[in-house]
This record gives structure tokens, C-alpha cells and sequence, in this order.
């Protein structure tokens, strides 16, 4: 899971003078933990991952976690964690013994609650079945897997380094080593894909009975091979039919979709990314690891750790790249770019609850949205319509002067 980038300066219509009130209550809090080693870097990654060398520094780099955890403890004093997730790069390379000691070390800085969500992020080639039954027994109680897809030349076009059958026996191998709750990552919309094809891996994933789906399309973005050098996609007509197909395979399934691509089993949605897109706070430790963190008298604040593991490995070196904190004109769109991407959206009182702000200070793009058919005429909540969330930026643009 990537957490957002820094915000840049926004001015929304009118919210810049309202007052901010001191927050009643703050919002859950989560642990978001970057792990930045691959095997290799696919073509499309443009996460903060880096190839790792035959010997990962894994006692040095759970040393530095847990330092740099220790410089935001002063930030989340008497919380407790709800969610903590292992993103990366792969964060299935390292050892069961070092995830343990981190997250031991983890529990004795802040306490974790009764039903903490734990999830690590874990690829087929590195699936191991004792490594797996291990990481069961430390508490990591959620897998989130990245297949991308389940045929051959669609891998290997995407630089991935396992296979279709090491795809489906790394879900078999999450079961058996105890966890009745796991996330596929699936891609769609990938080089030369036909709709037949996107069904096909669709259809194979559901078969596997993940509790959890990740299901989105394949976007070339800068600073990675593809953007560099573009395979050929498909066309938008066929994009198009693969999405209107694909949603109505997965809810005949009974994975509903509750946020732009994920869809889950009834009461297997991602609590840690429900954080997020409802405006959650979360620390962020890791190289490359961004955090959002409110305080009491009504300060929100982003921060980014160093992206380099070398830098982030370096004594010498500050953790903290970067801090933002978040200004009226700002919360406005950074609230609502996260509530918005979820399909059902969030009751219109968490907007206050989050971010100290009135209600009545959307009001006016809120009429003008409304008006637009993106958002629903619905007082108690912030919901896109189903026209809003095809068309999401458009919506957003809404809220911006």
C-alpha cells in the first residue's frame, strides 16, 4: 500500500478563512512500515523500491525503524495502533525473526488494540511455506499478495518474477499456514490484453477465495520503464468493457466494491486503507514512508521520511525528509480526495470530526457539485455519484478555486 504524497499548496473558495476548532476527538491511528528491497524492479513500479544485494541489512534496518518510530512517539502519546501494514517493495524478504523483533518493539512504544489488523505484503516468488506459518505466529494476521495477473506473457511482459502456477499455490500456501484473511493484487488493462484475458485472470482469482481484492488498471507513470518505453494497451473501448464486465463478475461473486478498485467478502474490508481514505491519522517509519499525524489543538501534519535506505541507514542523517502542516485552504481537498474514492463516501459529520473545519464552509462547492450530478444530494453524507466517481478529478476540481 502507498500512502500520499506531500500536499502542495491549495486555495479552496472560502475555507482559508474559516477557523479552525481544536479537534473533539482525534481520529483512529495506524502504522504504515516501508520495506524498500525487491528481487528486481518491474517496469511499471514507481514506489520507492530498490533491487536488493544477496544479504539484506535486516537487523541494521530494524534498528533504524524503530529509532525513527521513537522520534514520532511524542506526537501519539496514550493512543493506541489499530492497523499496521508492511508495504514496500517486498517486505516478505525479510526473515520472520526480524519482523518479530520489530514488532515487538513496535508493542512496547505504543500499545496495539485487542483486533489489531496486521497485513504484510508478500509476492509469489518469495513465498516460502515455513517462513509464512512463522509470520502467522508473530500476529501478522492479513496477507496482501501481488499476482498482477496469472498468464504467462502478461507476467513476463510486466517483469514479474514468478509464474501462474506460483500464483495460485501462494494462496493455497496462505491457508494452509493460517490466514483465513488475504488480499490479491490484480491487474487489468495490461499489454495487448484482450477482454477474454482480463476475465480469465479475474475468474482464476476468485476461484482461489481471497477474502479481499485489489482489482485496478495498469497507468504508466514517470520515472519507470514504461513511461520511458510504452508497451501497447489496449484501446478505451476495450478498457471500458473490461471494467463493466469485471464489476459485474465480482458482484455476482459477492465482492463488493467499496472504494475505486477494491472490492471485498462481506466485513473483509481493508481496515487499515478505510484509515486512510476516511481521513485516518497514521505514522509513517521506513525509508520513503509518509505519516499524517492531528494533534489536539487542531494542527494536521504530513511528514516523508529520507527515500534513500543508504541515507535512512546513515547515523549521520535525519529521518525526517520533509513536514507539511496542512493549512484551511488545504484540508478541504486533502479530506475529500481520500472520502470521495470510497463508493458510499463518509457521513457528512466526520468532516468537522477531521479537520476542525464547519460544514458550511463547503457548502458552496458542495451546491455547485451537487448541481453537477458528480456529488449526491445527500445532507448526511459526502458520496460521489456514480457519474462523480468516473469522473473524480472533475468532482475534486469542485473544491479548488
Amino acid at each position: 500500500m502507498t500512502l500520499e504524497s506531500p500536499a502542495s499548496p491549495l486555495i479552496f473558495g472560502g475555507a482559508a478563512q474559516s477557523p479552525r476548532a481544536a479537534l473533539p476527538t482525534l481520529p483512529p491511528l495506524a502504522l504504515y512500515i516501508h520495506i524498500p528491497w525487491c528481487v528486481r524492479k518491474c517496469p511499471y513500479c514507481d514506489f520507492n523500491s530498490h533491487t536488493a544485494s544477496p544479504v539484506l541489512p535486516e537487523e541494521e534496518y530494524v534498528d533504524a525503524l524503530l529509532a525513527d518510530l521513537d522520534q514520532d512517539l511524542h506526537a501519539v502519546y496514550g493512543r493506541e495502533l489499530s492497523s499496521i501494514f508492511f508495504g514496500g517493495g517486498t517486505p516478505s524478504l525479510f526473515s520472520a525473526e526480524a519482523l518479530g523483533r520489530l514488532l515487538k518493539g513496535v508493542e512496547q512504544r505504543i500499545p496495539f488494540a485487542s483486533d489489531i489488523e496486521i497485513t504484510l505484503e508478500a509476492n509469489p516468488g518469495t513465498f516460502e511455506q515455513e517462513k509464512f506459518v512463522a509470520y502467522r505466529k508473530l500476529g501478522i494476521n492479513r496477507l496482501s499478495i501481488g499476482i498482477q495477473s496469472f498468464q504467462e506473457e502478461k507476467l513476463k511482459a510486466l517483469g514479474r518474477i514468478h509464474n501462474g502456477d506460483e500464483a495460485v499455490r501462494a494462496a493455497g500456501m496462505a491457508r494452509q499456514a493460517g490466514f483465513d484473511n488475504f488480499n490479491l493484487d490484480l491487474m487489468h488493462g495490461l499489454p495487448d490484453q484482450s477482454l477474454d484475458d482480463a476475465l480469465g485472470d479475474l475468474r482464476q482469482a476468485i476461484a482461489l477465495k481471497p477474502t479481499h481484492l485489489s482489482w485496478y488498471q495498469l497507468t504508466l507513470e514517470p520515472n519507470t520503464v514504461f513511461w520511458n518505453q510504452p508497451p501497447t494497451l489496449p484501446e478505451d473501448d476495450t478498457l471500458w468493457d473490461i471494467q463493466e464486465a469485471g464489476q459485474a463478475l465480482l458482484a455476482e461473486h459477492g465482492y463488493a466494491q467499496y472504494e475505486v478498485s477494491a472490492y471485498a467478502q462481506p466485513g473483509r474490508a481493508a481496515r487499515h486503507n478505510l484509515n486512510y481514505w476516511s481521513f485516518g491519522d497514521f505514522i509513517g517509519i521506513g525509508a520513503g514512508a509518509h505519516g499524517k499525524l492531528s494533534h489536539p489543538d487542531g494542527r494536521i501534519v504530513r511528514t516523508w521520511k529520507t527515500r534513500l535506505p543508504k541515507d535512512y541507514l546513515n547515523p549521520a542523517k535525519s529521518f525526517q525528509a520533509g513536514e507539511n502542516a496542512l493549512t484551511n485552504a488545504e484540508l478541504p481537498f486533502e479530506f475529500l480526495m481520500n472520502a470521495l474514492r470510497l463508493t458510499e463516501g463518509v457521513e457528512s459529520r466526520l468532516y468537522p470530526q477531521r479537520t476542525g473545519l464547519t460544514l458550511e464552509s463547503l457548502a458552496e462547492s458542495r451546491r455547485e457539485a451537487e448541481q453537477s450530478g458528480l456529488l449526491q444530494v445527500e445532507p448526511s453524507r459526502l458520496a460521489a455519484t456514480e457519474r462523480g466517481q468516473l469522473f473524480l478529478n472533475d468532482l475534486l476540481q469542485k473544491f479548488l478555486t
